[in-house]
């Protein structure tokens, strides 16, 4: 479980990275840019992604080691 909330948490993080990446350079990078409904919040998205990786890490840290 530990290692799955890692996985996800690390696409989360790169996900959201790519996407402030995108808006402030214009790269077309990250899935972010492509989902028509976040027209116009692309930022906010791409940070939520960032914060829930953070979120994600802490949890995968919390779990108990066998």
């Amino acid at each position: 479980m530990k290692q799955l909330l890692e996985l996800l948490g690390f696409i989360a993080l790169v996900q959201g990275v790519m996407g402030l990446v995108h808006e402030f350079t214009d790269w077309r990078v990250g899935v972010v840019w492509r989902l028509g409904f976040l027209d116009g919040y692309e930022v906010y998205a791409s940070v939520a992604l960032v914060v829930l990786a953070l979120a994600l890490f802490a949890a995968a840290d919390s779990r108990k080691r066998p």
